[in-house]
Order: structure tokens, then sequence, then C-alpha cells
């Protein structure tokens, strides 16, 4: 889309968000552990209960938070898959309540599809969420477990007719090459990398060509771009494609406290970007793998009243400490000795079916003439005097306080104890519920809680999923 075009509306970014899991590995355990590997910084890490389609989910719940919009699509891109011979995009919809006649697509299974979905969805007609997630991990003391880090980024795409437009899209470019850079067999735990010199060599002639074709296609030159932001597989290529961008100044690509995110990384760094941008300033996004790509933005005076309501910051400066011993349990590295209860059986599929709204997007029922919430959902009223005169009653968005708890160490689960909460929702409605991302000892009576999309258990290849709570810590 040309910056002078009058005939066609303008199409851009009406919300962005970011989310990265609360708890933290110190590299530094890493060595320490197993006698090699590490580093530097932080990285994030998914919890036990978490995986690409629910981190998936948080940042799409964020984003759709600053943006009143119905999308006409979802698009989903991740390297780590929670289904194979299945859309994982689908769960992504449910959790979202959205209505069926929009589509859900999965895209890809690389870094670079992530980018391909935001250039379909900026070059289509319909108001589109376009969503990545990874999990990354690999061998243990491996430079990818160290420098790999776990987020998911959303990014609400339309024209100045669905809502404001936050971030203008001027243009792109698109360079491609078929080389062997880095690669992994599907089901496999470790990436294989070739060389990341020879990575460097590469990627950065295709970057250059793609900075200075998008450059000439917006009609602008490098001096009128305030930031850019640079995505990449490794550190090596972005501060190498960093050096090449004439000179713009580049935002942090969060490898030292976040890590590379995978799919998600172009997103993450996009909504690092975007949160700093002022109106009328120029942005670019370049994504260096398997080619190049670079997308060029102009942020609107819109921008100044829709900056996320939980920025990347923010998210980092509340994430809790994770051992090594447990991250490598977690993830299933280091075996441990399950829990000595019968594992669960797998989910039935009909009756989660039946029951699509409450399972995944939390909703409830409102009895219309006295107000009562139940949850879960009920058909016959309180008083045991009207049937079926409810309204649905959306809870995901809904805070709560614990009025009650406890600590089980004999329920199965794959990261005991598990604490239980009787929760008071605001404007009513009270549930039993498990609750994550947080220690044992921070439970308390009276604590505030926030619903998230877990994954409570998998058996039989089924993800079971539902909503859980987790201690409100910023915001």
């Amino acid at each position: 889309m040309g910056e002078g075009s009058t005939l066609t509306a303008m199409r851009g970014i009406l919300s962005w968000s970011a989310y990265l899991p609360y708890r933290r590995l110190d590299r530094a355990e890493i060595a320490a552990f197993v006698g090699q590997g590490g580093g530097k910084g932080t990285r994030t890490v998914a919890s036990y209960d978490e995986d690409s389609t629910t981190m998936a989910v948080e940042a799409a719940r964020l984003a759709r938070r600053n943006c009143d919009i119905t999308p006409a699509q979802v698009l989903f891109a991740t390297t780590t898959p929670a289904y194979a011979d299945k859309t994982n995009a689908t769960g992504v919809h449910a959790a979202l309540g959205l209505p069926s006649p929009s589509a859900a697509f999965d895209i890809g299974m690389s870094p670079r599809s992530a980018v391909g979905a935001l250039l379909l969805a900026l070059d289509g007609q319909v108001p589109t969420l376009v969503v990545s997630a990874d999990v990354r991990t690999g061998y243990a003391g491996s430079t990818e477990e160290a420098m790999q880090g776990d987020a998911a980024a959303a990014v609400v795409v339309g024209s100045d007719a669905d809502g404001p437009v936050l971030a203008e899209f001027l243009g792109s470019a698109s360079v491609t090459d078929e080389y062997i850079e880095r690669w992994r067999e599907p089901g496999d735990l470790r990436t294989k990398v070739w060389d990341e010199r020879f990575s460097e060599v590469a990627t950065l002639p295709l970057a250059v060509e793609a900075w200075n074709t998008a450059l000439a296609s917006a009609g602008i030159t490098a001096s009128d771009v305030a930031l850019a932001a640079v995505a990449a597989p490794v550190q090596r290529v972005a501060r190498g494609v960093a050096g090449k961008l004439d000179g713009v100044q580049v935002v942090d690509d969060l490898s030292s406290t976040v890590g590379i995110a995978g799919a998600a990384q172009p997103g993450l760094v996009l909504a690092a970007l975007l949160e700093r941008v002022e109106p009328g300033q120029v942005v670019a996004l370049v994504s260096a793998a398997d080619g190049a790509d670079v997308l060029l933005f102009r942020a609107t005076d819109a921008i100044t009243d829709h900056r996320p309501v939980r920025t990347v910051a923010a998210q980092l400066a509340v994430g809790g400490s994770l051992p090594y011993g447990k991250f490598l349990a977690w993830r299933g590295v280091l075996p441990v000795e399950p829990p000595r209860r019968a594992e669960p059986q797998r989910v039935s599929a009909t009756a989660a079916a039946r029951n699509e709204a409450w399972k995944f997007a939390f909703v409830g029922s409102k009895e219309r003439g006295t107000g009562v919430v139940h949850v879960p959902p009920a058909r016959v009223s309180r008083d045991g005097e009207h049937t079926d005169e409810m309204d649905p009653a959306p809870l995901a968005d809904k805070q709560g306080t614990i009025v009650t708890f406890t600590i089980d160490r004999l329920a199965y689960s794959p990261s005991p104890p598990i604490a239980f909460a009787v929760v008071d929702f605001d404007g009513g409605g009270r549930l039993p519920i498990e609750l994550t991302d947080v220690d044992e000892a921070e439970v308390a009576i009276g604590m505030r809680v926030e619903m998230t999309f877990r994954r409570l258990f998998t058996a039989d290849g089924i993800a079971n999923y539902f909503w859980k709570g987790r201690p409100v810590r910023d915001g």
C-alpha cells in the first residue's frame, strides 16, 4: 500500500501483544548441573501445563483487550504444535470464543511462517488475528537449550474501516534462497545447526537486498526509519543483520532475557518495537530466516491511546525463578518418578464438543431474573423455579478472590503438589479451581487471581485443555 493512496483504505496493525511465561531459568545453573553449556542471562520457560496453543491463547487475549474486533480468521504459526493431522488454530479459536463463521488455519512449522502469516493478513481484505508461539528446548547442556526461549505474540490486522489503525503498513520485500542452516526432524528434541558463520554469510546479503527493496517500494530512505527490530534464529545472524541497516537504531532482541523464541520471535520483537514508537515514526521489522523479509510501518496518532495492557517489559519484571532440574523434568529430558496415582484417562471428544463454550471459552450462565451466575453453566435456576432462562456469562476475563484453599499432595499432577482454591469471581460465581504459576508458600486467602488457559494433562495424545487461576501480579 503506498503512502499517498487515497483510493484504498489504510491497512495495518489494529492491536498487538506478546505473552511471556512466568518462569525464568538462570543460564548459569546449566553448567553447574551438567558440566557444560549455560551462559549469562535468563530464558523464559513455559510451565509444565503450557504449550504453543495455550500461550497463543494468552497472547491473543491480551491483544484483543485493546481491540473490540471479531476477526474473520485466525492464522497460527508454531514450530512446536500440540497436534499433527489436526488444526491447532481451532483450539485458539475456541478458547477466544470466536463465532463459528470465522476461519482458523495453521501456517507452517518454521519461524518464517510467522512472518508469512503476518504478510498474508496485511495483504488481505478482512480483519485477521495472527498468532505465533513456541516452546523451545534441546539436549541438556546444549546451546539451543540455553539460548532459546518460550514466548507467544499476537497481532490484529485490519483496515481503518475495522477500527483505529495504530501502525499503517507501508510496504514489504521478501528474498528467498535455499540453504541448509538449521533443521529438525518432526518429533526430535534437538535442532541441528550447520554452522553459525555459514548462516551469517548466507543470510546477510539476502537481508541487505530485502532491506533496500522494501525502502524503495515504500518510497523512503533509511534516514526515515526511526527504529528497527531484527528477528533471526541465532544471535550472531541477528547482530550481523542489525549492522547492515544503514545506521538505523535497532531495539533489543530480548535474547539475553527471553531467548530466541522460534516462530514467536518476529512477533515478540515487533511488539517490543511498537511499544517504543511515537506517532508519525516509521519502523521496520526485519526477519532473517530461510531468506529475509522486511516490513515497514508508520505509527499513527491512535497508537498513543492504544498501548498493550501488559507490555513486554512489565511481564519481564514479574518472572519467577525455576530450578534447572525442574526445567529438565518439565521438558521430559530428565525422567522423574510420576505420581503414585492412576494416570488420567483421555478426554471424551463428544463430551468436549457438547461443552465447548464452557471447556474452551470458560462461559458460565446467568439467570435472567436474578442475575445469579452459575459456574459451571446450569439450565435450572438456583431456586428451582425456572429452566433454560439463562444468558451466557463469560468469565475468562474476570478476576476473583480466593476464599479458601488446600495444597493437595495426593492427586495426580505432572508437577505436584497441586494448589486448589475456591474462588469468588467479581460479579458473581464461585468455583474450585486449580492454581498455576504460583509457589506453595505464596497462596493465601484473599489473594486476587485471574484466569489462564492451560493444559491439564495429555492422555493418548489428546491434550485436555481447561482454565486455571494464577495470581494477579501486575496492573
